[in-house]
């Protein structure tokens, strides 16, 4: 069986299985749900999951540039 991808990356842990009989509106309730969790996390811990998105995706830099010419014209 092909494990599943998570947006975390996480591909152990505790089995989380949902019910396959939940109506729509009982499926909005949980979306809604952890929308609003989400939302009232990131209120309190803005600036710092900020500054970690930040840290963790921020391209490298490298000041490993090859020579330019400048006798050579810039196209």
């Amino acid at each position: 069986m092909k494990p599943w991808l998570l947006p975390s990356g996480i591909q152990r842990g505790l089995p989380f299985i949902l019910p396959d009989d939940w109506t729509p509106e009982q499926a909005l309730a949980v979306v809604e749900l952890l929308d609003d969790l989400r939302e009232r996390i990131w209120a309190h811990y803005e600036i710092p999951l900020h500054e970690l998105l930040r840290d963790l995706y921020q391209p490298t830099q490298t000041t490993d540039y090859p020579p330019t010419d400048t006798n050579e014209p810039p196209f």
